[in-house]
């Protein structure tokens, strides 16, 4: 058995869970999300509690099994708490604002760059424009901003500027001179 894909999922209060064959539809107090899986997979809800269970240890069944249970999970978790990602810029000059709802990045190019959010995914900028928090309901979608952002100007290993994931490590090089 999957060690991830045997774990129960807790429903907490407010969360109702629809599954159809083929698609699982979860709405909470934060928004609705919907996931198309697999039709083999079989799904038993009871006392606030979601089973996925596989229907054969075939192959396809095993690794389906872990992998449909964790999207699962991160719905019930996206529809009742939400999800975040904090990016932190570093450099002179480098910064971050807010338009209205588009996040706009002056990161060492010639022009700002402007990010507008999809549906269900909002910008927040902090700590005197050093610090962005992208906070939304699905964390597909929210991982794949904040790498899009990071993406701009990623963190370069010799001054250790640009943008960066909160608590993400950049080993620094020495320079031509071999300074530390």
């Amino acid at each position: 058995m999957s060690r991830i894909g045997k774990a129960p999922i807790t429903i907490p209060n407010g969360v109702q869970i629809e599954v159809k064959k083929g698609s699982v539809n979860v709405k909470g107090p934060k928004g609705q999300l919907t996931q198309i899986v697999h039709p083999d997979m079989q799904f038993e809800q009871e006392d606030g509690v979601l089973s996925v269970k596989r229907p054969s240890d075939s192959r396809q069944h095993r690794s389906l099994h872990g992998l449909t249970r964790a999207l699962v999970s991160n719905m019930v978790v996206g529809v009742s708490d939400g999800f975040s990602k904090i990016l932190d810029i570093e450099g002179v000059g480098y910064r971050a604002e807010m338009d209205g709802t588009t996040l706009v990045l002056n990161v060492g190019y010639s022009h700002p760059v402007r990010f507008e959010p999809p549906k269900d995914i909002s910008f927040a900028v902090e700590n005197r424009n050093k610090t962005i928090i992208i906070t939304g309901i699905d964390k597909q979608v929210v991982g794949e901003i904040a790498a899009n952002i990071r993406k701009q100007r990623p963190p370069e290993p010799y001054k250790g500027k640009g943008i960066r994931y909160r608590g993400e490590y950049v080993r620094r090089k020495a320079g031509k001179a071999g300074k530390v």
